[in-house]
């Protein structure tokens, strides 16, 4: 019987509750396809810091490794400035554990939840992989005469033609091992940011040509947003880099119902990867028993594909689809007619 063992991190806010949820869902269909677990809890979250004023040491990250897989709840504090505990964990696992994929499916699992007029479940499938390491997140910049009238702000967006590649390699061969539609779209802006976007247009199409089977395409981000509202069923897989990748997914998730069902992937595929829903820790809900966690279940679903069960990652995702489209009144919090546990037993009732 195979065997792994699960870092945990529960987080802020919502966190605890809905990664509750996605270890409730863990636990009953590792029972039904036979494989063992060990889950361990991780407590890097904001009420650690305000105690301690630490965050991620590389000591934390190095037992991290010995891990299959992480699964996070969420990362945000409001007692926090912002963006200190988004550097100093999610950023930091990120770029520590070099997961240099970022991967978020959208599908719409019920045309009564998506926002966009007549579209159907099938119109809606797509995944984005967003390059995770590099890009304007990179945190490379200056000030120069700060606080005067003169302030100059630079932030610089850092390409290599090694972490472009890698990111484009992966989207190929998903593209290739999701064989719905084999088409991959680079999503840039060749036409203004010409140094970064040069790099990664040369990079696509001669990787190209390695996938004969591949058709390809090209879009500007502000049209790939433009298309995703209005013509959603052009995707498969689109490939971009880290800025242009966070934007794009936020509508992804509006388009297939909101928050309450987006799950998103920081994948090493030679290390260790992690898992999430990215809807954020939603403080204003926490300890009432109404958020969604269906997010976290789905990122459930992510993490058994990615670690080799893809039997039990399916049979999680088609449960959550039977009580998407049967049982729940609305994807968000508070409205789905069912509070936060009740939702994650209606999961394991129907595997």
């Amino acid at each position: 019987m195979k065997s792994y063992r699960i870092a945990v991190i529960p987080g802020d806010g919502t966190g605890p509750e809905v990664v509750s949820e996605g270890l409730k869902v863990l636990e009953a269909v590792s029972k039904k396809t036979g494989f063992k677990y060990e889950a361990v809890n991780f407590n890097f979250d904001g009420d650690r810091y305000l105690k301690t004023g630490k965050t991620l040491e590389d000591k934390d990250i190095e037992e991290l490794k010995k891990y299959s897989a992480i699964f996070l709840g969420a990362i945000g504090h409001p007692d926090v400035k912002p963006g200190i505990l988004e550097t100093g964990i999610l950023l930091k696992l990120r770029f520590s554990l070099d997961q240099y994929i970022n991967l978020r499916p959208i599908r719409l699992y019920n045309p009564a939840f998506c926002p966009l007029k007549d579209k159907k479940a099938e119109d809606v499938d797509f995944v984005v992989v967003r390059e995770n390491s590099e890009g304007l997140y990179k945190g490379m910049g200056e000030f120069q005469k700060k606080g005067t009238k003169d302030e100059v702000a630079i932030q610089i967006s850092y390409n290599t033609r090694k972490g472009v590649e890698r990111c484009i390699r992966y989207a190929f061969d998903f593209c290739r091992k999701r064989n719905r539609k084999k088409k991959l779209t680079l999503c840039g802006k060749t036409n203004v940011l010409t140094f970064a976007w040069d790099l990664w247009q040369r990079t696509f199409n001669e990787v190209a040509k390695e996938y004969p089977d591949i058709t390809t395409d090209y879009a500007h981000v502000d049209a790939t947003t433009m298309w995703f509202v209005k013509n959603p069923e052009w995707f498969d897989v689109i490939v971009t880099d880290n800025m242009f990748g966070d934007i794009i997914t936020d509508l992804g998730a509006m388009v297939q119902g909101g928050m309450g069902i987006a799950a998103g992937g920081n994948i090493n595929p030679q290390g260790v990867s992690m898992f999430e829903p990215i809807g954020g820790s939603a403080p204003k809900y926490t300890g009432k028993n109404v958020i969604n966690p269906l997010a976290a279940i789905c990122a459930v679903s992510m993490l058994l594909n990615e670690i080799g069960e893809e039997k039990a990652g399916k049979m999680v995702e088609d449960a959550v689809i039977k009580i998407v489209q049967t049982k729940m009144k609305s994807l968000a919090a508070g409205k789905m007619g069912y509070s936060t546990t009740e939702v994650g037993d209606l999961v394991v009732k129907n595997l």
